[in-house]
């Protein structure tokens, strides 16, 4: 039985925003030992990395805000007041682009060779990152 606990789906919200509350996980569980090492190269990038770009903040500031001890709440609010609180407009195209990054655009080649990394190519039920992420937690 492994140690490591997954993170929180990109699916879970804080404050309306998706993807933000794994982001928080990711870094809370890294830092008590929980986090499988596999996601150590991922951190502060990938989804992570538009995650701060969206919200105008730097990674390492944010990371460091939340080591501190910051709710997944608070660090969000944190992003608004040092970078950027986006429009509900804005919050509404970043929830459908992160919801379906994978499904039909120029990151579908890469979830095929993922899913085929995987042994999923015969899963259908995986059409976005979204879905391959949670299935690679288990949820899915």
């Amino acid at each position: 039985m492994s140690q490591y606990i997954p993170p929180v789906s990109p699916r879970d919200e804080v404050h309306g925003y998706v993807y933000f509350a794994r982001l928080y996980s990711k870094i809370k569980l890294w830092s008590s030992g929980t986090l499988d090492p596999e996601f150590e190269p991922n951190m502060g990038n990938a989804m992570d990395l538009w995650a701060c770009q969206f919200l105008q903040v730097d990674y390492n500031d944010l990371k460091q805000v939340i080591l501190d001890g910051a709710t997944c709440e608070l660090a969000l609010e944190w992003c608004w007041k040092n970078g950027k609180k986006p429009s509900e407009d804005e919050l509404d195209w970043w929830n459908s682009y992160m919801r379906n990054r994978g499904f039909r655009d120029d990151f579908t080649e890469k979830l095929v060779f993922r899913k085929a990394e995987a042994g999923w190519q015969d899963r259908d039920e995986i059409q976005s990152f979204f879905d391959y992420l949670d299935a690679d937690d288990g949820r899915l």
